[in-house]
């Protein structure tokens, strides 16, 4: 697909009477990518979504796409569809019919609008169910139906809104892989959103970090991982400790960080002094190929716990249990500072 499809957001600002869900967000995403709205409940990411496909109007700021603006345009006339998190499909339709419904509204004929309908269901493979009513296919029937539906509109970008939250978690991780792959054989622009950091990086392009409204961080799924910019991100991505140092806050990954059973088993800490933390181990979970070992540091402010990560063949090579003490130290370079 060759018509641009660049989104930018500009100064863009949505409130619901003194509530601001969206508080002054830039944001580009290139045409023909794959982006992710990541972030907890109530962060202003579906609120951002629901604005760029017109179900929500803007309190202020700009949405261009393609060099267009389209702020105030009618949803229609946007060059967006929306894919809901319910599907809403159509329950006294066919599988056909709920596909080729948009082209309907236009006028178009029986014939051209089935035909279309029809590739766009071979294209998620669901030609075999045309005749079935939605109340007779599975979810992920359901949802592949639906983007077809979506599709049929024939949108520059294709919004998503936590698509697979219904789905059952083998399901979820076929079907995210489906995803991916439409989009880039379709080659227009997805904006997902989603409260799954796991999602997150398995499909996107660009992951855009948001939190009170705000936008956190943005950039590529290892960027935002390896290097958060500040605590919230470091916290809410997972899989990072926030340590109290001498020169500031920092983000350690808990693959990052090394246990010994003695002091000077490790190489410095980041801290400043080159020596080790003191550490009581308080919990020990087997998570399959990894084990999962929490630890209190002696010298960090009380209730302070860090997770460490260790492969199983390392940690059964050297088992730990609740009680007692290690070192813990890790590489200057795996510390990153937090704003």
């Amino acid at each position: 697909m060759n018509v641009d499809s660049t989104l930018v957001l500009t100064s863009l600002i949505k409130r619901y009477g003194d509530t601001v869900a969206v508080d002054g967000i830039d944001l580009t995403i290139p045409s023909g990518s794959y982006c992710c709205l990541l972030g907890p409940s109530g962060c202003g990411k579906t609120s951002t979504l629901r604005m760029i496909a017109g179900h929500e109007l803007a309190s202020d700021g700009q949405i261009l796409l393609g060099g267009k603006y389209i702020t105030y345009s009618a949803a229609a006339d946007r060059g967006t569809a929306m894919m809901f998190q319910s599907y809403a499909l159509f329950p006294h339709l066919s599988v056909l019919d709920n596909v080729a419904f948009s082209w309907k509204m236009r006028g178009k004929p029986v014939a051209e609008r089935h035909a279309r309908a029809k590739e766009l269901l071979q294209l998620v493979a669901m030609t075999p169910y045309l005749a079935r009513l939605p109340s007779e296919l599975s979810g992920g029937q359901q949802q592949r139906v639906a983007l077809a539906r979506a599709l049929m509109t024939e949108p520059r970008v294709l919004l998503l809104d936590e698509p697979l939250s219904a789905l059952d978690p083998f399901l979820r991780v076929q079907m995210r892989a489906e995803l991916k792959r439409w989009q880039q054989e379709l080659g227009f622009t997805f904006v997902h959103v989603t409260h799954s950091q796991e999602e997150a990086m398995a499909l996107a392009d660009q992951v855009v970090v948001m939190n009170q409204g705000r936008i956190e961080q943005t950039g590529s799924p290892r960027e935002v991982f390896n290097a958060p910019r500040s605590e919230f991100v470091a916290r809410f991505m997972g899989a990072h400790n926030v340590i109290a140092t001498p020169a500031g806050n920092v983000a350690v990954r808990s693959d990052r960080l090394r246990l010994e059973r003695r002091a000077g088993g490790g190489s410095g800490d980041g801290n400043g002094n080159g020596g080790a933390w003191q550490a009581s181990v308080k919990a020990v979970e087997y998570q399959g190929t990894y084990v999962q070992i929490s630890i209190a540091p002696q010298d960090a402010a009380a209730d302070t716990q860090w997770t460490v990560t260790l492969p199983d063949d390392a940690f059964d090579a050297q088992p730990l249990l609740p009680g007692e003490t290690v070192f813990v130290s890790w590489a200057e370079h795996e510390a990153h500072a937090l704003a």
